[in-house]
């Protein structure tokens, strides 16, 4: 290996040291061009063709080094967004703060970036455009930064260790800065720079820590776990909107069971979710409403596994149904209203969800219309069932029903009938609905429904 290899963890370097990387030469690392999208590798060279200097960097790179598949190939160059422009006609410059270059092939879009400042002190007469310089608020976090720099500057903008490194296309090597190279293949996840100084700028760094550790099986080195739940109240500040996408890479990426884990572990998971945290309390671990929730993150692992579409209209009905139990058990609806009851009860839980985690309503709405389904299994009587297989979230609803029933809050013997029934058509349908006699079930979850009397009317 070639370059200065002082930068391993005995010292805490800052972005005003002068370094050098460590460089991996190609013979050291496996790390293949045929592992690297064609569409990438086209943007690099022309990028070096064009004399610019053109590198494949962060979780590409990482993953690549650890024999994975990555999802996306971002690059990193030192060629202004405007010049990249000029190289890529299938170009678009998206971004206020700092211009990304988007270069769209298909359906696969390659992200350029030039390499960012760490920072730049303002001159001592106060003459630099402070709007060009990095800007915290008062508990240290970025509010705007959109300065250019150098790889060297580049590399301390970036989180972790194994994200921070860089495959030149030049000569096929990887550079490292930071001892991620050595993290990765140990896989430890480690902050660049001092952590508590880490999550104040940006307190979603938490969540990220989270996601690869959940992800990648990583284990979360003992300087970056330790401030995390003392800091963990920053998240409270942190705009919704961000929110809900950090919580689906946190969960629709096939490590949806281990990152709650480690939400929990680390207490974030009350600043995310405080009406799941207080409703797990009250049931406890063991309870059925508990084993949904547990039994609905593995099974949307598997679901990514297996390559199939995973949704957060699903996820969220998953991650809240305990909200819902809770809310719904503190009802007493007249009989007949346990279907309005509940779908109430799914409305104040999303609502009250909204104030940390902004769901688009394109995703609540459906999920209100799967679990208002749920009491409809449970009344098989007469030809309503016909129209319950109709309905446009039926499949949506009839697989959460499948969880609910694996987790002992529905019997298998509902379960299994809404099953048989879908593999029937016809005249075999109606035989099977006009044979059914069963004594009506609980129409909603934990509580029983009872069977109406039929009133009495006198004949004049």
């Amino acid at each position: 290996m070639n370059g200065d290899t002082s930068l391993s963890h005995q010292g805490d370097p800052t972005p005003g040291d002068a370094i050098r990387p460590l460089i991996v030469p190609r013979d050291e690392h496996p790390i293949s061009r045929a592992n690297i999208s064609s569409q990438a590798l086209k943007v690099l060279y022309r990028l070096k063709e064009a004399g610019y200097q053109a590198f494949l960097v962060g979780g590409a790179v990482r993953d690549l080094l650890l024999g994975l598949s990555p999802k996306d190939f971002d690059i990193a160059t030192n060629a202004h967004p405007d010049q990249v422009k000029q190289l890529f006609r299938n170009c678009r410059l998206i971004g206020r703060r700092f211009h990304l270059a988007h270069i769209r092939f298909g359906f696969e879009i390659i992200e350029v970036a030039t390499f960012r400042a760490a920072h730049t002190p303002i001159d001592e007469d106060n003459s630099v455009d402070e709007g060009a310089h990095r800007v915290l608020d008062a508990r240290g976090r970025i509010l705007r930064d959109n300065l250019y720099g150098s790889i060297e500057e580049d590399v301390w903008r970036r989180d972790f260790t194994a994200n921070a490194l860089y495959y030149n296309i030049e000569d096929f090597s990887v550079w490292d800065y930071v001892g991620g190279v050595a993290d990765a293949r140990a896989r430890v996840l480690r902050l660049i720079g001092d952590p508590q100084t880490r999550y104040r700028e940006d307190p979603v760094r938490m969540l990220r820590a989270m996601r690869f550790a959940a992800k990648l099986d990583f284990q979360i080195e003992a300087h970056t776990a330790e401030p995390i739940a003392k800091l963990a109240g920053m998240l409270d500040g942190v705009p919704p909107a961000r929110l809900f996408d950090e919580i689906n890479k946190l969960f629709l990426v096939g490590s949806a069971a281990r990152s709650f884990e480690l939400l929990e572990q680390y207490h974030l998971l009350e600043h995310l979710f405080p009406d799941l945290a207080a409703a797990l309390a009250h049931f406890g671990k063991e309870s059925s409403a508990a084993k949904v929730l547990q039994l609905g993150l593995q099974g949307t692992d598997e679901r990514v596994r297996e390559d199939k579409s995973v949704t957060p209209m699903f996820l969220f009905a998953v991650l809240l149904w305990p909200v819902i139990r809770r809310l719904y058990e503190r009802t007493t609806p007249a009989q007949g209203m346990e279907i309005d009851a509940l779908v109430t009860a799914c409305e104040q839980a999303t609502a009250r969800q909204q104030a940390r985690i902004a769901v688009p309503k394109r995703f609540t709405l459906p999920m209100r219309e799967m679990i208002a389904l749920q009491p409809r299994f449970e009344r098989r009587e007469g030809r309503r069932v016909l129209r319950v297989l109709d309905h446009p979230r039926f499949r949506a609803a009839y697989d959460f029903l499948l969880l609910r029933a694996a987790a002992g809050e529905v019997p298998q013997e509902l379960a299994d009938w809404w099953t048989q029934i879908q593999g029937t058509s016809g005249e075999a349908r109606l035989e099977m609905v006009e044979q059914t006699n069963t004594s009506a079930g609980a129409s909603a979850p934990g509580r029983p429904r009872r069977r109406r009397r039929r009133r009495r009317t006198s004949q004049s």
